[in-house]
């Protein structure tokens, strides 16, 4: 990444060279259409594809795509192809080539040096400095106490309207005909792949194109500075916005309140308002009519913003009627100016609400901070809970294995004889059961004895045999002076715990002005339906065998599930349920592991722990990521961590890869990953597990990958099947269309020999 960004400023040279008279001229002629940066853009390129940039040839002339762009004769459509989803719905996939990447590539490091400078400090997506953790931390410590909040979803693929517009917008700093009609060709061409909403953007999805998060925050900057002046409009013409803060108001919000006056005055010069309004306004007896319509609810009001590509969010402090002004307004701006659909699925909601609020796939609450005090009554609580629950279990253990000696005692003594007039004779299973082998019919017998006592005594709705056997069988039989003891016990404990608590934080001073403090909870309730959905867990929650992972090699599984907590346990680490999400992914990441590498080589699961220690200790345990963590220093991987180099790989998520077939001699195939030279062993299967709905929750795992893909087979090598399963490279490196190159290439090859 380092080497990424010194190629980037090579870049930013030649473009700095075109500024003239406030714009950039020429840009395709003299920056794009040059060999040294399609060079520079190929190398960006085999950067993001982990492979080396020394050791690679290029299959595609820099001079004479240079010459083809300087000339305008370069062809869009004819550097394309196309995927279509099976079925009745077909959804078609149009992708670029190599060559057409190179030149997307050259061009989105042109207009980010263009544009990045002047991007608003509330757009957090693909830039330097500013990702998805720079966003929840403006949230969390920037936005102080929030009365409401909201968030705002957009939902368009961009049409010709849009483009429209983007080239307006682009226009006011780029002078350069070229450049707009090249990049309309490939509109043209429906290879810009620019949707608004649909997936979540920065995953590494193969349907979200190389152009389209830098031409979205192009083209969503005018949204961010329509917002700066509704801020304006209900931040700084409140009187007391910022009196907690200096005691009078800013110079900024006396001009712009001098302003609002003068406005006011020349409407009444023109006969729009009283006369009478303007010796009051002018004297300072009266404010505005719009200042008097905003602040009436509330002379203290706030609002913030916080943008990562297409996903807004928004908070206020101030009445629900200015949050519900605020986003009809920013709602009819998207609409009527930007001509963009847009959607609040859950509206304005309180920020001391219960379920809070989702942003980035991420849930969002406000708590009242504890004073220390409370938290030691907590923690006396929960101390005493926790003794309880442990002799509920002591006592539910000790009545299930009084239900099982009376069950195996019972069953030894029944003869065959005595309960076959039980059931009927001319019952199916009775039927059945002549035809049995000897010694087995006993078998059914014994079921249907159980069937019956389980009918007389009611047993239909306990949830296990466990609970049967504890409830109808040992209890009844137990002293009638142990069971009331303990029902007692239990409920001393309840009463003890609900009122000595009360009782305790009555005594405790009692603060007039709660802390409420902003929170990142991470969704570990979803995290284990994806696990369970990977097959990482069984439906009860218990670890399992990965059975699509066994055909592949034993230290593959095991970067496959290293890759899931490597991902979450980064993705997460700012949340504060990060230790609960750390226990469950952790724990469950390497029994499954264990027990897929169990059923591999069909050994115990001791055994294949002391085979693997080594290679197990991949798959960190929580100790460990405690320790790592306090020794880690703070600014280690600084690039490595910068999202504007790392986008689409930073949060790309795990997918699912199933053995299709080993290459040979009469069937070879090549490693698909963009650069990639080396021969592919194995050819493997893209499996689509899901496609979420958008907004989706975040969850460690690739949730959007376009239908099109689904069963779709590629061939990797070794190394970068490791690199895809670890998160060093994304989906978008591989070439999806790299068969009917080598189809091409056989046929020549065939040909020729001919």
């Amino acid at each position: 990444m380092e080497l990424k960004r010194f190629l980037e400023l090579r870049i930013k040279k030649r473009v700095k060279k075109q500024y003239v008279n406030g714009k950039f001229h020429f840009l395709m002629e003299n920056v794009i259409a040059h060999p040294e940066t399609l060079e520079d853009a190929y190398s960006c390129i085999m950067l993001n594809s982990s492979v080396d940039v020394s050791m690679t040839k290029p299959n595609i002339s820099f001079v004479s795509t240079a010459k083809e762009l300087y000339s305008g004769s370069f062809d869009v459509k004819a550097n394309t192809y196309s995927i279509s989803s099976r079925g009745a719905k077909k959804e078609v996939l149009i992708l670029p080539n190599l060559k057409l990447k190179v030149v997307q590539e050259a061009i989105r490091i042109v207009l980010e040096v263009v544009y990045r400078p002047h991007f608003s400090k509330i757009s957090h997506g693909c830039r330097s400095g500013r990702s998805h953790s720079s966003a929840l931390k403006y949230i969390c410590k920037e936005i102080s106490n929030p009365d409401w909040w909201f968030t705002l979803h957009l939902d368009k693929k961009m049409d010709a309207s849009n483009f429209a517009q983007l080239v307006s917008i682009m226009e006011e700093k780029i002078e350069d005909p070229h450049l707009c009609t090249f990049i309309q060709g490939m509109f043209e061409a429906h290879v810009l792949n620019l949707e608004f909403g649909g997936f979540p953007k920065g995953h590494g999805l193969p349907q979200e194109g190389i152009l389209s998060p830098i031409l979205m925050n192009i083209y969503l900057d005018q949204f961010d500075r329509e917002f700066f002046k509704l801020s304006m409009k209900y931040e700084a013409l409140s009187s007391g916005s910022d009196a907690h803060q200096s005691g009078s108001p800013s110079t900024l919000r006396r001009w712009f309140q001098r302003q609002m006056k003068a406005s006011e005055v020349k409407n009444i010069i023109n006969g729009k308002s009283e006369a009478s309004e303007v010796k009051n306004i002018i004297n300072g007896k009266s404010e505005p009519s719009e200042v008097k319509n905003i602040t009436n609810e509330k002379s203290d009001i706030r609002v913030y913003c916080c943008r990562v590509m297409d996903e807004i969010f928004c908070a206020v402090s101030g009445s629900e009627d200015i949050a519900n002004n605020l986003m009809h307004e920013i709602m009819s701006y998207m609409r009527n100016s930007l001509y963009l659909e847009v959607n609040s699925l859950s509206g304005v909601l309180p920020c001391d609400g219960p379920h809070g609020i989702r942003f980035l796939g991420l849930l969002i609450t406000r708590r009242v901070k504890e004073s220390p005090a409370v938290r030691a009554v907590h923690k006396l609580k929960d101390k005493i809970k926790l003794f309880a629950l442990q002799k509920e279990i002591a006592w539910n253990a000790g009545t299930i294995r009084i239900g099982r000696k009376w069950l195996a005692h019972g069953l030894k003594k029944v003869k065959e004889s005595e309960i076959r007039n039980l059931a009927d004779g001319g019952s199916v299973l009775s039927q059945i059961s002549r035809y049995r082998k000897v010694g087995m019919e006993t078998d059914h017998w014994y079921k249907n004895l159980l069937k019956i006592w389980m009918q007389d005594v009611n047993a239909k709705s306990a949830e296990s045999e466990e609970i049967i056997l504890s409830r109808y069988v040992a209890e009844p039989s137990l002293p009638k002076e142990l069971i009331d003891s303990f029902r007692e016990f239990q409920k001393h404990v309840d009463e003890y715990v609900s009122s000595e608590t009360a009782s305790t934080l009555a005594l405790l001073p009692k603060s007039s002005n709660p802390i409420s403090t902003t929170e990142i909870e991470a969704p570990v309730h979803i995290i284990e339906k994806h696990l369970l959905r990977y097959e990482v867990t069984n439906s009860r929650g218990y670890a399992r065998s990965a059975n699509p992972l066994i055909l592949q090699d034993s230290d593959k599984i095991i970067d496959w599930f290293s890759g899931i907590v490597h991902r979450c346990l980064r993705w997460f680490s700012e949340c504060n349920n990060f230790n609960e999400l750390k226990l469950v992914v952790c724990d469950h990441a390497r029994k499954s592991c264990i027990r897929t590498l169990a059923s591999k080589y069909r050994m115990h699961e001791d055994k294949v722990e002391k085979r693997f220690d080594a290679d197990l200790g991949r798959i960190p345990l929580t100790q460990e990521l405690d320790q790592d963590g306090a020794n880690e220093p703070s600014d280690s991987h600084v690039f490595n961590n910068d999202e504007s180099l790392m986008y689409g790989i930073l949060y790309s998520g795990t997918c699912l890869l199933s053995l299709a077939r080993i290459t040979s001699q009469s069937r070879p195939c090549n490693c698909f990953v963009v650069g990639c030279s080396s021969s592919a062993p194995r050819v493997y299967t893209l499996n689509v597990m899901q496609r979420q709905k958008f907004p989706g929750w975040k969850t460690g795992f690739s949730g959007c990958i376009h239908p099109s893909l689904n069963k779709r087979r590629f061939g990797l090598c070794d190394e970068h099947l490791s690199d895809l399963y670890l998160g060093r490279i994304s989906l978008q490196a591989i070439d999806f269309g790299a068969w009917k190159v080598d189809f091409q290439q056989i046929d020549s090859d065939n040909i020729g020999e001919e």
